[in-house]
């Protein structure tokens, strides 16, 4: 019998690839692929449409925090924080998906300087990274236009970053940033933005409905 992760796990039994794999999500091999349904017994029985309101959005809200890979809490203040903003912007969600993109780890992972959001984190967790010439190990720290983000000496010769310049070869970088493949670093020459037609369906909508409850 085929072993499921965890993860993949999540993406089935939310109906979207979330990309929570890296990688493997974008070969055959995903089990979202093969298995496009929620997993269990009874799984393909299961009517969609008999969702209640508060499932639906529970469902919205659990799409867009395992794509951007953050916990619970971190993911509530980001929501909390721009929900103040309604009636001051037009469009409260533009505010949402700008400072998820901000992000250190999503930055690090938007570079390809990681496979995944989750190496990205744990990268930036164990001191790979300077951020304007400082030591960073904090994941949801924001970046901003004209920062700049580079790998410390000493974790040069480790070898996940040896095979980065391999990694980043065909690299095809967001507008917003400037990815020096020789020398390894990132410059955001823009603020961050976010292209809605890569992400998966999410309605975004019915997570601020989730919050304001």
């Amino acid at each position: 019998m085929v072993t499921i992760s965890e993860k993949c796990k999540k993406c089935r039994a939310l109906g979207q690839k979330l990309f929570l794999k890296g990688d493997k999500c974008f070969s055959p091999k995903c089990p979202m692929v093969k298995r496009p349904y929620p997993p269990g017994q009874h799984s393909r029985k299961r009517s969609v449409g008999s969702q209640s309101e508060y499932k639906q959005e529970l469902s919205e809200k659990q799409k867009l925090r395992l794509y951007y890979q953050i916990g619970e809490r971190q993911f509530y203040d980001e929501v909390k924080k721009v929900l103040k903003m309604r009636g001051k912007v037009e469009d409260v969600s533009i505010l949402l998906f700008q400072s998820l993109e901000s992000r250190l780890d999503n930055v690090i992972y938007r570079a390809n300087f990681a496979s995944s959001r989750r190496q990205a984190r744990q990268l930036v967790t164990h001191g790979y990274f300077l951020l304007n010439g400082k030591p960073v190990n904090k994941p949801a720290i924001k970046v901003k236009k004209g920062d700049k983000i580079s790998i410390r000496e000493n974790k040069k010769n480790k070898q996940i970053i040896k095979n980065l310049q391999l990694r980043i070869k065909n690299l095809n970088p967001p507008s917003w940033m400037k990815v020096d493949k020789d020398n390894l670093t990132i410059e955001i020459v823009d603020n961050p933005q976010v292209d809605l037609q890569s992400l998966p369906p999410i309605n975004v909508s019915l997570i601020f409905e989730f919050y304001s409850r």
